[in-house]
């Protein structure tokens, strides 16, 4: 797997968390432990994606 290609994938999971809390936070029902969890998630994904990007630039 490319560099480039690692980096598509990174960021499409890293779209996909965005959409998942933006879900559960539309929900009051909405757990804020499991919230942070997927908060934290993306995150990590956001540092990995800008720590690959500074290897290919």
């Amino acid at each position: 797997m490319t560099i480039e290609s690692h980096l598509a994938e990174l960021e499409k999971r890293h779209q996909a968390l965005e959409r998942e809390i933006e879900d559960a936070l539309s929900h009051p029902s909405s757990d804020d432990l499991s919230v942070t969890e997927l908060k934290r998630r993306k995150l990590q994904l956001k540092e990995e994606i800008v720590r690959l990007k500074g290897t290919v630039h």
